[in-house]
């Protein structure tokens, strides 16, 4: 996966400056969306040059790329610390485990209703912005790259024979939680409980047939 910096910060001041950058521009999305966004208002309230701001980012797509990155991985690092502290008796636990911190990181995380793993979203659940589907990497699809992550991380916990089909599996689950997903926050602000309940028992069903 190519980088999604100009170049990396190598000081802990730039590195501070980078994160600042992020957090204010995840905050703008929440109280002014996407096409509002620019990058002299993140680097005027990050309290950097712009020219700093075109030292580590060459746009608002750069800018938005990186955010989405800082998403996945923030997203990943809450699933890994869940598992490790939860106590799964089956693996359809730890497909809610997953929905649940991705709708927790919906409700509370900046930044993260218009754009969670890439796609940029004007208006809560969609449609997405055209050619954001492939934000995080120009030769990927976003929910490609996402499926692949889960894989990497829940594999072993997942149990899954050789040539079972888990990759496409996990592929097909991740389009399929995503879709429906959207459709639970297009019918509420904080996303519909029941539809979110029918998210879970669509995703486990699906992968009973992939899975032991």
């Amino acid at each position: 996966m190519t980088s999604t910096l100009r170049r990396r910060p190598a000081q802990r001041r730039s590195v501070e400056r980078v994160e600042r950058m992020l957090d204010e521009c995840a905050l703008l999305l929440d109280q002014v969306g996407y096409d509002a966004l620019t990058t002299k208002e993140v680097a005027r309230r990050a309290e950097v040059p712009i020219g700093t701001f075109y030292q580590f980012f060459p746009d608002k797509q750069g800018l938005v790329r990186a955010l989405a990155m800082r998403n996945l991985e923030a997203f990943l690092q809450r699933v890994t610390e869940r598992i490790a502290g939860a106590d799964l008796e089956h693996w359809t636990d730890l497909v809610d485990l997953a929905i649940d911190e991705f709708v927790a990181m919906k409700r509370t995380t900046p930044g993260f209703a218009v754009v969670d793993f890439g796609e940029v979203l004007p208006t809560p659940g969609g449609p997405a912005v055209e050619g954001t589907n492939r934000t995080l990497d120009a030769a990927l699809e976003n929910n490609v790259i996402v499926a692949d992550r889960l894989r990497a991380l829940t594999v072993d916990l997942l149990h899954a024979p050789a040539g079972s089909g888990l990759d496409r599996a996990l592929l097909v689950a991740v389009e399929a939680t995503d879709a429906v997903l959207k459709l639970a926050f297009r019918m509420h602000p904080d996303g519909d409980p029941e539809l979110i309940a029918e998210c879970k028992q669509l995703v486990r069903r699906y992968l009973a047939d992939h899975l032991p």
